[in-house]
């Protein structure tokens, strides 16, 4: 049996149905579904139900039923489940990447590496004992202390991209649910397996039915956790336009909202940095994952003096990318969908239009796997010109464009004018201009000489401008300040010797 036929008789033995995750185990839904396919052999592999309002406000019902027992489960028992989960995660990884590999198309390695990012996140849950206590002030008034408690929301929902089926739903939900909050996830209905096997690895780890619930669905689905009652936050990732909808949605129905939207990350080069290791990297952050990452580096800002040999350099080192089945020993797999991928090339076609020139040319491609997969290979584009579509939008594809200009300042200058500012590099030997960089650059996340400064789990994740709107970044102490609220109390035993009337503020 060829390597094709064997995929082929693999996706068949996939599940035909995917369904909800609710009260701790797994639900069909109504008679709305939608295809789910495994990109590198362009063929719907599944089914993912589709929920209604209806269906949404029961699941929503059901996680407010769990939430005054999650609330008030002792710190220790919240915290050994916390433990267990992660060290199921770790132990099942290989499972959840071929998952991962099947409907969102990344070659193994890559979903391995989502998840070990996504783990850094599930570690920082564990240490929720330490991010949620509060204060203590001692005798503030005679007799009198006072503290603070932070205490969870309730409910929360988190809504997924498609691009990090894992990782995205674990950047939000071990500190949600660390927190002592109740959460539903609704992922993308793209490749929506993960999350369900997640949830079903949380009931594993010891989690209360109903503490994660995971509702597949499209506008409808996003649009009543936006608006219910009974939802206190959301938490979202996703392109600019929507994540615009959901704050003002959610804000305007009173919701705590985070939503990280899309990017245009720049890299800029400087004529004293190392053109081999600059290229290395370029070509790393511009085609891993096949550039469905907002982290991706997708605009190359040379100054002319180094940007011949630079273009020649990476267009030299991208021929070394295996472009095929991610179950294959590949290095970059197909996009989504069909759509997509006709949609990413007709940006290659607008550049080419607006004057630009195409170095490598990723379309009809011969690749490692079926003809009918998603596929471009990597596309590199020279003298991109700043006013085309092709460079003010976000392309979400193996495209790489590279942007001349004449110094420092005028790449700054660029990097800076520019309605995104999700994240950006500089790459350069001199200690003094990275360092001005880092202070000038208006942009939330920065690497120096690292083309892709996604933080560790620690610190937290989040850009400025139109890369993100609402309150709060993803993962590290933010989190925590997001999924929780201050309760401050003022306490008084009063002993016998205390009375009287006094209306002013207490002044002992």
């Amino acid at each position: 049996m060829t390597e094709t036929a064997v995929d082929t008789a693999n996706a068949a033995a996939a599940p035909t149905s995917i369904p909800h995750w609710i009260a701790g185990r797994r639900q069909e839904g109504s008679n709305r579904t939608a295809p789910v396919f495994n990109p590198a052999l362009g063929t719907a592999v599944s089914e993912v139900a589709l929920a209604s309002a209806d269906e949404v406000g029961e699941a929503i019902a059901t996680a407010k039923a769990a939430f005054p027992a999650w609330r008030d489960l002792s710190i220790a028992k919240r915290q050994s489940i916390m433990f267990r989960f992660r060290e199921l995660i770790v132990s099942r990884k290989d499972e959840l990447a071929q998952i991962i590999t099947r409907e969102h198309g990344k070659v193994h390695s890559d979903a391995l590496g989502e998840i070990a990012r996504a783990i850094e996140v599930v570690e920082l849950a564990t240490a929720f004992p330490l991010l949620t206590k509060g204060e203590y002030s001692e005798n503030a008034s005679t007799g009198v202390d006072v503290y603070s408690l932070r205490q969870p929301l309730g409910v929360v929902g988190i809504i997924s991209p498609f691009n990090f089926p894992a990782m995205v739903p674990l950047w939000f939900a071990p500190i949600a649910l660390a927190s002592g909050n109740c959460v539903v996830l609704k992922p993308s209905e793209k490749d929506p397996s993960a999350s369900v096997w997640i949830a079903e690895l949380y009931q594993e780890a010891g989690l209360p039915d109903g503490v994660l619930t995971v509702v597949h669905g499209d506008k409808e689905a996003v649009d009543t956790l936006l608006t219910h009652p009974d939802v206190e936050a959301v938490s979202f990732v996703g392109s600019t336009p929507i994540a615009q909808y959901v704050y003002e949605t959610g804000s305007k129905h009173g919701k705590r909202v985070q939503a990280l939207g899309g990017a245009k990350n720049h890299m800029l080069v400087l004529p004293d940095a190392d053109l081999d290791v600059t290229a290395d990297a370029a070509v790393n952050a511009g085609f891993g994952s096949a550039g469905e990452r907002c982290m991706a580096i997708s605009v190359v800002v040379a100054v002319d003096t180094i940007a011949d040999e630079l273009a020649a350099k990476i267009a030299e080192k991208m021929g070394a990318i295996r472009t095929g089945d991610g179950t294959r020993d590949n290095d970059m797999g197909p996009l989504i969908t069909g759509a997509h991928r006709d949609k990413v090339a007709g940006y290659i076609q607008t550049a080419a239009d607006d004057g630009a020139t195409l170095l490598v040319d990723g379309r009809d491609p011969e690749v490692d796997g079926d003809p009918n997969g998603f596929w471009i290979k990597p596309t590199l584009i020279d003298k991109v010109p700043t006013d085309s579509a092709a460079y003010k939008e976000e392309i979400f594809g193996p495209v790489l464009s590279i942007v001349r200009v004449a110094s420092y300042e005028e790449g700054l200058e660029l990097i800076n004018s520019n309605p995104y500012g999700n994240g950006t590099a500089i790459f350069t030997n001199d200690g003094g201009a990275a360092r001005r960089f880092q202070n000038e650059v208006q942009v939330g996340m920065v690497g120096i000489n690292v083309p892709i400064p996604v933080p560790v789990g620690y610190h937290s994740f989040g850009g400025w401008k139109q890369s993100i709107f609402g309150q709060g970044k993803a993962y590290g102490k933010h989190a925590y300040d997001f999924y929780t609220r201050e309760k401050v109390v003022t306490s008084r035993w009063l002993d016998p010797s205390h009375g009287g009337l006094n209306l002013g503020f207490p002044s002992n």
